[in-house]
């Protein structure tokens, strides 16, 4: 089920809300607990006692560590979880990929399982993970409710595409929390902006992707209209995504960290993985990275510390070599920074450095977004005039004058312009009384708006169920 879906909006929002507030305190959990279910069932309700396994078993394995008398115990048990936990995701996620290039290898033809893939199952792993090895390094306790631990794998808001949200993070609001009216109108504004950028612009942008494909007409300069369609898509798509989780986690009691920070306003590409996917870049950091012994180790070491994450960021993503690539392609750029540019960059006008690393996550989405690593050379050949493709045609200018104000849109939402702006206005005494006028009526357009979107059956996909 998706946030942007008349389903969602109109029948199971309104139902878990309705259930949630008229509940009891103590049972509380249970209704949001429930309703995750019925929203992860939705789609493949086969996948619900796969995720109720991993529940099971990451809830047991983490009070055996608890209850363990020796350091090498603990280990055991949690050694057994996670790869349990990461097993499930190895053989719906990567099996067909591994058999793929082993036949490719070998010359054999090992029948491939084709199974689909459970949605989320990449999200979930993670948070199930990192709760085994926080209670194995004690930094929280095991919970002894298995009904509290599974509302926090499942919880609806976060549980299809996060952000990935850690046990120690929200492990005292799932025991407590409280539930006041600015929250509630918090998480519905937070709410409604994520459902415009999905809804409004992503989809949008994703629709001159489609068109591009389908086009007869390819020019090096459709390609890198394309390019920059896909960027702002994708963070629309995403961070709008994050935004409704936010959103409605401070509606039922929950804060949940901010998963995006205006990535496009970087610097250098360090500071571009900052601010994107904060909560994906936070988890590989503090579980893979600083394990492996982080920058405090030999030169060698860290430059293998560093492409061993971002090949496991890319191969997370997706089972296929363009994420291999796409992520190795940003560790080798990350290094460079590190080893040489950055000194550089510092010292450069800033225009030149937003320029270099827009450039650059242009390259990197497209090969992202590629259907192969085939299609992602030939992809980026074209950008570069190597395919013999003109440099626009007549469909290619038709397409820019159609969409030059959602570009120009798009791309002063992608930054802080407008709320640093709105920030100024509000700070005033007139300007104050015109936005809390304005707010709502903004917010009510917007579901207006979305609604009629919705209703219409237009292009609504979202990227990141893909992963």
């Amino acid at each position: 089920m998706l946030f942007s879906s008349i389903p969602f909006l109109y029948y199971f929002l309104p139902a878990v809300l309705l259930c949630y507030f008229a509940a009891p305190k103590k049972l509380k959990n249970g209704v949001l607990f429930a309703f995750s279910l019925i929203f992860y069932a939705w789609g493949e309700p086969v996948y619900v006692f796969l995720m109720a396994a991993s529940i099971t078993f990451a809830w047991g394995f983490a009070l055996l560590m608890e209850k363990a008398k020796t350091q090498k115990a603990r280990k055991i048990f949690m050694i057994i979880s996670v790869v349990i936990s990461f097993s499930f995701l190895a053989y719906f996620k990567y099996a067909d990929f591994f058999i793929s290039n082993f036949n490719a290898a070998t010359g054999l033809s090992v029948p491939l399982l084709k199974i689909a893939l459970p949605v989320g199952i990449s999200f979930y792993t993670f948070q199930i993970a990192s709760y085994t090895i926080d209670v194995y390094r004690g930094d929280t306790k095991a919970n002894k409710n298995i009904l509290d631990f599974g509302t926090y794998v499942v919880l609806f808001p976060q549980l299809i595409a996060g952000p990935i949200v850690r046990y120690v993070d929200i492990a005292e609001m799932l025991k407590s929390r409280t539930h006041t009216f600015e929250k509630v109108a918090y998480g519905v504004q937070r709410f409604c902006l994520g459902l415009g950028k999905k809804v409004l612009f992503a989809n949008a942008f994703g629709e001159l992707c489609s068109i591009f494909r389908e086009s007869s007409e390819q020019t090096v300069l459709f390609y890198w209209i394309y390019a920059a369609a896909f960027m702002l898509q994708i963070y629309f798509d995403f961070s709008g995504y994050s935004d409704m989780a936010i959103g409605l986690g401070s509606i039922f009691g929950f804060k949940f960290l901010e998963n995006f920070d205006f990535p496009y306003v970087s610097k250098s590409i360090t500071e571009f993985w900052r601010r994107w996917h904060m909560s994906l870049g936070s988890w590989f950091r503090d579980y893979v990275y600083i394990p492996l012994g982080g920058n405090r180790v030999s030169k060698p070491r860290f430059l293998f510390n560093i492409f061993v994450v971002w090949f496991l960021t890319g191969f997370w993503h997706g089972a296929d070599w363009q994420f291999i690539v796409w992520g190795l392609f940003y560790g080798t750029l990350l290094v460079i920074e590190k080893m040489w540019l950055k000194k550089y960059l510092d010292k450069a006008p800033a225009f030149l450095c937003h320029v270099y690393v827009l450039f650059f996550t242009a390259i990197g989405f497209v090969i992202f977004n590629s259907v192969n690593i085939g299609g992602a050379f030939a992809d980026l050949g074209a950008m570069f005039g190597f395919a013999g493709l003109p440099l626009f045609g007549e469909e290619t200018l038709y397409y820019l004058r159609s969409y030059a104000l959602m570009f120009i849109a798009g791309a002063l939402l992608a930054t802080p312009v407008i709320k640093n702006l709105l920030k100024k206005v509000n700070a005033t005494k007139t300007g104050g009384k015109i936005i809390a006028f304005a707010k709502p009526l903004g917010f009510a357009a917007v579901i207006i708006m979305v609604t009629g979107y919705l209703a219409d059956g237009s292009f609504n996909p979202f990227l990141y169920f893909r992963f």
